[in-house]
């Protein structure tokens, strides 16, 4: 028998899992992850689209609970809330301990936040005029997709300032914060009041035992759970539900406390986010077949070619001008270390829209499936074409720093 002052081995498969556990906090392996699911998918839809179709479309869950969904509705509404609860703990940190927190540094990726998403929606309304019964897209190129995003930023441009990241962060949280209020005020259909009112309560209840310090995952997940159940029910979109849960989440440690309650729970669900979740959902709805009507729907297709403009001209113009207009007008500073050359770059990330794009792309045209490819496809592209142009711009600006060319 080992002595008592002795320690256990570490079996390997606790190792491992503990290593990729690790791994998948990273922005960097998330996003590679996320880009393998995606062209998985691709490759599945091309080669056999009525199995993928199939997969998609296979029902799970129990019919007596009303949770008999698709599969592609459980990656929406069930995998993306643990998405959008890891973005509210995101948010939640940066107003209490980030740059949020000082309106000074806070006003710079706000108004930047804020002018990429009313930009992008104009773009698109511009492109659309006169095509009818297409204006509730409007909102599909106002996302940015955090994982995406700081991963290009992390592989291309890790010797830039920590500033330039942190802006990009500040600026992506203040977007989805405001993608999830879109989603919640637009495309929520056949509202049922009672069961929000209850989802509602078991919300401020969630809150309610944070903000007492009252300790036990076993309370908060059951309660989690059934916040999330009944805000689903009530036709209000469930991922709502995730980002309300992290932002009552407390993200300030007691003496007693190793780390905060955020802190814990983002210790072990962002690996499940990044590594499942996140995948998982982008596997079962980036799968579009290649097919010469669909690839010719981005030369063609008002719809398509908005959504495209909206990521890539709109996103730029409105964060890089949004961030100009707020120095220039002193409600805010650069940073010294940064240069507007670096804004124009990480401003160009900012068009990268595919995660919460991809949904409220689906929420707004998944009941026209030719449609509904178009813009997946569409997103897809633009995304594609937002990080090559912000790859290049960014190691241009790595190179002129280590020169020395400013």
């Amino acid at each position: 028998m080992r002595r008592a002052t002795e320690k256990w081995p570490v079996r390997p498969t606790v190792r491992y899992a503990r290593t990729l556990a690790e791994a998948l906090r990273t922005e960097t392996i998330g996003g590679i992850i996320m880009l393998v699911a995606t062209v998985a998918a691709l490759i599945w839809a091309n080669v056999s689209i009525d199995s993928y179709t199939a997969l998609q479309e296979t029902v799970v869950g129990p019919s007596a609970l009303h949770l008999d969904l698709e599969l592609y509705r459980w990656a929406q509404n069930g995998l993306l809330t643990l998405f959008f609860f890891v973005a509210g703990l995101e948010v939640k940190e940066e107003f209490v301990h980030g740059e949020l927190a000082n309106l000074r540094k806070a006003a710079l990726p706000i108004i930047a936040a804020i002018a990429g998403m009313v930009v992008p929606a104009i773009v698109y309304l511009l492109v659309t005029a006169g095509t009818p019964g297409v204006a509730h897209g409007w909102a599909i190129p106002t996302a940015t997709d955090i994982a995406f995003a700081l991963a290009v930023l992390a592989v291309t441009a890790s010797a830039m300032p920590a500033s330039l990241r942190a802006f990009l962060l500040t600026c992506a949280v203040v977007d989805d914060l405001g993608a999830i209020t879109i989603i919640a005020l637009f495309y929520s259909e056949h509202l049922n009041p009672v069961m929000l009112l209850i989802g509602v309560a078991l919300i401020a209840i969630y809150g309610f035992l944070q903000h007492k310090r009252v300790k036990g995952w076993w309370i908060y997940l059951p309660l989690a759970v059934a916040a999330w159940y009944f805000v689903e029910v009530s036709g209000v979109h469930a991922t709502v539900a995730g980002v309300a849960l992290g932002l009552l989440t407390r993200v300030s440690a007691d003496e007693a406390e190793q780390r905060s309650p955020a802190e814990a729970a983002d210790h072990y669900i962002r690996p499940i986010s990044a590594g499942v979740a996140v995948p998982v959902f982008a596997f079962l709805s980036a799968g579009v077949e290649l097919a010469p009507s669909t690839l010719g729907m981005m030369f063609t297709d008002r719809v398509v070619l908005g959504v495209m403009a909206g990521l890539v001209i709109g996103k730029f113009v409105g964060v890089f001008g949004g961030a100009w207009l707020s120095v220039r007008l002193g409600l805010a500073r650069l940073a010294e270390e940064l240069h507007w050359r670096d804004m124009a770059a990480v401003s160009l990330l900012a068009g990268i829209g595919f995660t919460v794009s991809l949904l409220i792309g689906d929420l707004a045209f998944g009941s026209d499936p030719a449609r509904s490819d178009g813009v997946t496809m569409g997103i897809l592209a633009a995304s594609l074409i937002a990080s090559v142009l912000a790859a290049v711009l960014l190691h241009l600006r790595v190179r002129n720093r280590t020169r020395g060319a400013g």
